[in-house]
């Protein structure tokens, strides 16, 4: 294809990228503006509650406003029609917003669940409305990734595809470890289990964001599929020390206490750490054996 046929289809493209305020009036389009609007009520209705310093709350807020900011961009490039152009020359986009819609349900759910554990009690009234509205947040994502994969039958290219969703997995569970992080100040060997952690986590994003974007794919000076090989290996290597070091130095000599409730107790939110670091490592182990074995399409090239 010569430079003359490139600026010939960039042309055709940005000539199809016209407002098109209808696609508000589609299924889809009602979906978003429900997902938005759910979102930022919640958003509103947790802030007027009152601020917390933890940090399941920091995640709580981030996430009622990370989800419906994405959903909006979303909707604005498709209101314009760019997403014909960006479909073209970037990226898949299809997969790109599945992939976001189930990115955006686990995040959701996973909030309303720590919401609701943290902050509703018996007497809360308020927190239950807020957490009404979480779980509704997180229905109506969860409404959207179904209606993509089962009525509209989208097959992800990547992001919405299992070697894509599973880096989503790994970095989620990411998430929760590092919000669940406590009691290691002071303490040389669970330091350096948090440095295990961060090492993978930057690099996860990195993957997704090289795999969706596919002109950036292919203009790589190595092969991605060795990279994410040698990743996997060294996330291993290093979830493997956490997994072994962290309960060790946590809970030797450290017994549940008698008096435990899961929303206050640090015993419990070290737990947590502890389980999510398995579950990740166990997440890892499998991303490596089905990459090697190239199974589900887990192998790229």
């Amino acid at each position: 294809m010569g430079c003359q046929d490139i600026i010939n289809g960039i042309k055709d493209a940005l000539s199809k990228a016209v407002f098109s305020p209808a696609t508000l009036l589609t299924g889809r389009g009602g979906l978003h503006m429900t997902e938005i609007i759910l979102c930022v009520i919640t958003f509103v209705l947790a802030a007027f509650r009152g601020s917390s310093s933890h940090t399941y709350w920091n995640y709580a807020m981030f996430t009622w406003a990370f989800c419906p900011i994405m959903t909006l961009i979303i909707t604005l490039i498709e209101m314009f029609k760019l997403d014909i152009p960006l479909n073209l020359f970037c990226m898949d986009w299809p997969d790109f917003t599945t992939g976001v819609a189930m990115s955006s349900s686990l995040m959701t759910l996973s909030v309303a669940i720590i919401y609701a554990n943290f902050y509703a009690c018996k007497k809360c009234i308020y927190a239950w409305v807020v957490s009404a509205f979480a779980f509704l947040s997180a229905v109506v994502y969860i409404i959207e990734v179904l209606k993509d994969k089962l009525l509209d039958k989208k097959k992800g290219s990547y992001l919405a595809a299992l070697p894509g969703f599973w880096k989503v997995l790994e970095a989620f569970v990411s998430c929760i470890i590092f919000i669940s992080l406590s009691g290691y100040h002071g303490k040389p060997a669970l330091i350096m289990c948090v440095i295990a952690y961060i090492i993978p986590f930057p690099i996860i994003p990195l993957i997704i964001a090289t795999n969706i974007l596919k002109k950036l794919k292919s203009c790589l000076p190595f092969n991605l599929d060795r990279f994410v090989f040698i990743f996997l290996v060294i996330s291993i290597v290093l979830y493997v020390f956490a997994a072994i070091m962290w309960p060790i130095f946590t809970f030797r000599n450290n017994p549940r206490p008698s008096e435990c409730p899961g929303s206050y107790c640090i015993w419990a939110i070290e737990f947590i750490v502890a389980f999510m670091t398995y579950v990740n490592l166990i997440l890892f182990i499998i991303d490596l054996v089905f990459t090697l074995c190239g199974i589900c399409d887990f192998k790229r090239t």
